[in-house]
């Protein structure tokens, strides 16, 4: 057999995958396909769809490589290195989860989207099951396309075009507070300055709106009064409360699940501990949310009683302070 059939040979053809719906809105699950081969362009073209309708692939009975997760992830774009992860130097692409007793799991247990604190956060990220627990464990994912759907035409029509600061706040305690610590998180802040992002953005395949905010790394809603910005996003955060929007996943050993970091959030729970769970992960790179309308006009986010004072420290007509001496 020459070079040329044996790569053919590896290949997996599309019409044997199969394709089983698991949730309302969001999860299914993938079989006929051996990811440890290389997959041809039809089949990851029939994946690239059904991750973008279905949110949540699951692929149970893969018993891959740190090398076959890898090359999983690469053919849906580049993989990004996660700055804050458990990751080695010599693959800082493959973030490695060994959680057990004397090392707790971090506090993936908030509902997020991934690395929103980045100008272009993830497009997906894929999980693989080496060592599960005996019970708990299990992965929450909500669909954010359908916490919007759920909305009121009044509400979907006032979200529309604001916008929310995100920020790596979760990972600010990893930083010590003497001189070298305090300098290291300057150098992080100058890296990864406050990004802001739309609220309601657009799946880029899907054309579905989304709901782009998330109680783990969005600050305020960008122009807006103190108290109105917390009671929109409380609001927001409870809706991945409803159950019917989502999937709760229950881990098997070598099980493989992408999920779509554009529109699922996800929450990790953490009821193992302290059993050990070992996992592998690899995130696919994105582009920047695209909101569903031009952003919002400032004037009409806030209204003042009396004008802030920031804008008279502009002009020079304040009073000085001792900051400015």
């Amino acid at each position: 057999m020459d070079i040329e059939t044996k790569q053919v040979s590896s290949k997996v053809r599309t019409d044997m995958l199969e394709i089983r719906r698991l949730g309302v809105f969001l999860g299914a699950r993938i079989t006929g396909i051996d990811l440890t081969k290389t997959l041809s362009d039809e089949t990851v073209d029939s994946l690239k769809l059904a991750h973008a309708q279905h949110g949540v692939l699951v692929f149970p009975e893969q018993l891959i490589s740190s090398e076959d997760l890898k090359r999983f992830g690469r053919y849906f774009g580049s993989l990004s290195v996660h700055p804050f992860s458990t990751s080695s130097a010599d693959a800082p692409e493959l973030i490695v989860y060994d959680n057990k007793e004397g090392n707790p799991p971090a506090p993936t247990d908030i509902w997020h989207t991934d690395e929103t604190f980045r100008e272009a956060p993830p497009m997906g990220t894929a999980l693989c099951s080496k060592i599960i627990p005996e019970y708990g464990g299990n992965t929450a994912f909500a669909s954010m396309s359908a916490v919007y759907e759920g909305l009121s035409d009044r509400w979907q029509r006032f979200l529309s075009g604001l916008e929310a600061v995100h920020d790596f706040k979760p990972f600010r305690s990893l930083f010590s507070t003497d001189a070298e610590g305090l300098e290291k998180l300057r150098r992080f802040e100058d890296h990864y300055p406050a990004i802001t992002h739309p609220v309601v953005s657009v799946h880029p395949i899907t054309g579905k709106k989304v709901i782009f905010v998330n109680p783990q790394f969005t600050l305020y809603i960008k122009g807006m009064a103190e108290d109105e910005s917390r009671m929109i996003l409380d609001m927001l955060y409870r809706k991945t409360l409803i159950h019917e929007y989502q999937y709760r996943h229950c881990w098997e050993p070598n099980m493989l699940v992408f999920w779509d970091n554009r529109h699922v959030q996800h929450s990790a729970l953490h009821d193992y501990y302290p059993q050990r769970r070992l996992m592998e992960r690899v995130t696919i790179a994105g582009t920047r949310p695209v909101g569903s309308d031009p952003a919002a006009d400032p004037s009409d986010l806030r209204r003042y009683l009396m004008p802030p004072l920031s804008k008279f420290r502009q002009t020079g007509t304040a009073q000085k302070r001792q900051l400015d001496l």
